[in-house]
């Protein structure tokens, strides 16, 4: 399975703070919009989502579809099928995907401890 780029979504209490203190690390911004409280950090290979007052925990992203600078993948496998691989499992899904439809969407999985892992189809 091409899951895609893989960043970590942050719920954090202080947008402002945490954007400083990952560009101390070396993270510079790469998307979003501070205004309306997300970034999404970049250092390297490595995506960081900071997201102010959005969800409550943090989340697990995939892209499918997209490489780590957000460059369209000639390859990937569709969240839709993902989604249908991981039903066929087993695996129960928090939201769906319309398996009627095609382009961007996304699921939500929990792992075993309860974690979320957002499949986020941009394309």
């Amino acid at each position: 399975m091409k899951l895609g780029a893989f960043s970590i979504s942050l719920a954090v209490k202080d947008i402002q703070s945490s954007k400083a203190f990952y560009e101390t690390l070396g993270f510079s911004i790469f998307a979003g919009d501070i205004e309306r409280n997300y970034l999404i950090m970049k250092n390297g290979n490595s995506l960081v989502g900071l997201f102010q007052g959005m969800f409550e925990n943090n989340i697990l992203t995939f892209n499918p579809g997209w490489d780590e600078s957000a460059n369209t993948l000639k390859e990937f496998d569709d969240v839709r099928v993902i989604q249908k691989h991981l039903k066929s499992k087993g695996i129960s899904l928090e939201s769906e995907a319309d398996e009627l439809t095609s382009g961007p969407a996304s699921c939500v999985v929990l792992d075993p401890d309860g974690n979320a892992i957002l499949i986020d189809q941009h394309v």
